[in-house]
């Protein structure tokens, strides 16, 4: 087996340009101002090296020394732990748990729609299609009580979140249609300095905001 520990960077996220999860775990490291090589591959063939720690090649996959770990969310909570300064996650364990039942639902209920979207026939993706936009307009007074998603500072429910929403214009959903308690929600954490960061090329020309 490979030795981690002749990488050239300590950390290593091996992440797919486009998958919307890799996206959250780029996310948090720019958030958290982590050094780390980020290093993008073709899901499809995934590099001979990642396969000797990560036998299926998923993406995201997160090296460290000897530790390997390739689930975003997972990786996502293990970054703020790890470097936990500027926090993600409040200190309370009420606060916690609640903020990971919310990222929870968003997996469930709107990553599932857009997975579906994405990857089904016509049929089953112009239903997804539907029910995702639906859904999101329901939720768009939420959207409008904080200036992050169910609070007033951003948090790992906003790294979960907006890689999402920067896919929606991509796959024919405008924003601009979703209200603007959503379309302001999603100026605000595009904009970020990190945000922008963590966007791959192909990503880029996602476009995320319609002008």
């Amino acid at each position: 087996m490979a030795n981690i520990n002749t990488r050239k960077a300590v950390m290593t996220l091996f992440s797919s340009p486009t998958c919307a999860m890799s996206h959250c775990a780029r996310l948090v490291l720019h958030e958290k101002g982590v050094t780390a090589d980020i290093e993008y591959f073709d899901l499809k063939e995934p590099p001979k090296y990642l396969i000797e720690f990560n036998p299926n090649g998923t993406s995201p996959t997160l090296i460290e020394r000897d530790l390997v770990l390739y689930d975003s969310r997972i990786i996502m909570e293990y970054l703020d732990e790890r470097f936990p300064h500027p926090p993600l996650h409040q200190m309370d364990p009420v606060s916690r748990a609640n903020a990971r039942m919310l990222i929870k639902r968003i997996d469930q209920d709107w990553y599932k729609l857009l997975d579906d979207l994405l990857h089904s026939g016509e049929k089953k993706s112009a239903r997804a299609k539907k029910a995702l936009k639906e859904s999101l307009i329901a939720a768009a007074p939420v959207f409008e009580m904080h200036p992050y998603f169910m609070g007033k500072e951003y948090s790992l429910i906003d790294c979960a979140l907006s890689p999402l929403l920067w896919r929606l214009k991509n796959s024919g959903i405008d924003l601009n249609n979703l209200g603007t308690g959503i379309y302001q929600y999603s100026q605000r954490v595009f904009n970020r300095s990190a945000f922008q960061a963590s966007l791959s090329p192909e990503e880029i020309e996602m476009g995320g905001l319609s002008k």
